[in-house]
């Protein structure tokens, strides 16, 4: 007899899971909130001459999700895909040129030494990671726990210890000499949060966000928008027969008699499965010991985003070769670690509402042209370090100003923007319920980490149970891997209840 699992968050993690769970003999209904799938991957628009522009509202670019997510749940029969195979182009505040990572490594070895004075082992770096990340791969793929034993199996007591257990300090410092290397290889340690690059586990998190094997441990873009990923598949999954309701205010949950009641109706259900941010769970579930530990965790964010909108496609400054309109470009106002941990740790104490540490920028207008999808305002994404949590975009139309004087010592024609929409982390929280404004749900840090990231009491034999709830389950993005648009916890989660329950 079929099982009938309740997935509560249709985010991408719940999209994935119930893919996964209904082409398993389940029976799935997905439960969300909100009017519309997509959790943080969703889109919005401004107008501009009485036409609308979308625009992505969270989440802006692909990179944590698998190749073989992709291809299992249908999406690549949907999706158009763009990734820019141009260098990355880096501008530190003293650089009168960017400089330039080369995909080729011998390429890469040159053009750092060059520009950065690095004469340490770019390759070795490289050629570790590579093993800690196929490490990684072959893990999602098995619908593995994370587990510090078969780390040592697997990569060797020196890797494990350097890459998944040691601090990013001490593994930048082990590869390069240069501080901007370290700065430009290290500066993910606070992609989800300030986790000092001092604190033990933090090294894992540069192997951890190039572990996305879509485009090969890069980063790329959706045609028409990023939205795409969660639209279609939700689609998809409607099509395999799961049911979706939209809207829905949950009352309460009765974990003994297995119900969940709705403000209209009741649902029956023999497993649970929470897709949300951490918080949410306890809160259903009223279970005050769960509400309590995860409060105790680090939850912060300091990431802020702003959307700038172009009347004509943007001209970048010595710009010689047009196929670097799409490449990634990352400006920094850190110049060495101790700075660098500085700023972030200013946000995170609230010391400063606005310490500028980096800006990673997304070409989403010039990726769209490459995929054939003409729109009728450039954009670009400003994903922007270090922001408190303590103020609305609203309050902070300086640092705003900050970010668009720094873009616009690199582009000819800052003339034509004609419109920014801007977030901060307290912002995040509002819109997409990011506790403390956090997209990954908890900072990565030695404590919530690898084989950390779980709320189970059983994490050996149960890795994505929810506390002590023995048939309740958490996929969430504060669950392992971690969030950035991979649908890997999903996929995990989804796999484990299929071995355990079929």
């Amino acid at each position: 007899m079929k099982k009938n699992v309740v997935i509560i968050g249709a985010g991408i993690n719940g999209l994935v899971a119930s893919n996964y769970l209904q082409k398993n003999n389940f029976n799935v209904l997905l439960i969300e909130k909100n009017d519309h799938v997509g959790g943080a991957c969703v889109k919005d628009s401004i107008n501009y001459n009485n036409e609308k522009i979308f625009y992505p509202k969270g989440a802006t670019v692909l990179g944590m999700m698998q190749k073989f997510i992709f291809d299992e749940t249908g999406l690549s029969n949907y999706i158009e895909t763009f990734y820019p195979k141009t260098p990355k182009l880096v501008y530190f505040p003293d650089d009168n040129e960017p400089t330039r990572i080369f995909q080729n490594i011998k390429d890469l070895e040159i053009e750092l030494k060059t520009k950065w004075n690095e004469d340490g082992d770019v390759e070795g770096f490289r050629n570790d990671e590579n093993k800690v990340i196929d490490f990684l791969q072959n893990l999602y793929k098995s619908g593995d726990s994370p587990n510090i034993a078969k780390a040592n199996e697997i990569l060797g007591n020196e890797l494990t210890d350097l890459w998944i257990k040691g601090s990013a300090y001490k593994l930048l410092n082990n590869y390069f000499n240069s501080e901007k290397t370290k700065l430009y290889m290290g500066m993910t340690v606070t992609e989800s949060g300030p986790a000092s690059i001092y604190d033990e586990g933090t090294a894992f998190t540069i192997p951890l966000m190039d572990s996305g094997s879509i485009f090969n441990g890069y980063w790329g873009f959706v045609k028409q928008g990023i939205w795409e990923i969660t639209e279609k598949l939700d689609l998809i999954n409607r099509e395999l027969g799961v049911d979706t309701i939209l809207s829905a205010n949950i009352t309460t949950i009765d974990t003994d008699k297995k119900k969940i009641y709705l403000s209209n109706k009741e649902i029956d259900f023999d497993i649970l499965v929470f897709a949300t941010d951490p918080e949410t769970p306890s809160f259903l579930l009223n279970d005050d010991n769960s509400s309590k530990k995860i409060l105790d965790k680090e939850l912060i964010g300091t990431s802020g985003k702003v959307t700038a909108f172009f009347k004509n496609p943007v001209i970048w400054k010595n710009n010689q070769n047009k196929n670097y309109d799409s490449t990634f470009r990352f400006l920094f106002s850190n110049t060495s670690l101790n700075n660098f941990e500085k700023s972030s740790q200013n946000a995170k104490k609230n010391i400063i509402d606005y310490d500028p540490g980096y800006i990673q920028v997304y070409p989403e207008g010039a990726a769209q042209r490459k995929m054939g999808n003409f729109e009728k305002l450039d954009k670009l994404i400003l994903f922007t370090k270090n922001f408190s949590f303590s103020k609305n975009a609203s309050s902070l139309s300086k640092a705003k100003d900050e970010i668009i004087s720094l873009l616009s010592n690199h582009i000819e024609n800052i003339d034509d923007l004609v419109e920014t929409i801007f977030l901060t982390p307290k912002d995040l929280n509002e819109k997409f319920y990011f506790p403390q404004g956090n997209i990954d749900h908890m900072t990565l840090t030695k404590n919530q980490n690898f084989n950390k990231r779980t709320f189970s009491t059983n994490p050996d034999s149960n890795f994505y149970q929810y506390f002590n709830h023995e048939n309740i389950y958490y996929c969430g993005a504060a669950s392992f891997p971690c969030g950035s648009v991979a649908g890997t916890p999903g996929y995990i989660c989804s796999k484990q209840i299929v071995e355990k329950y079929s």
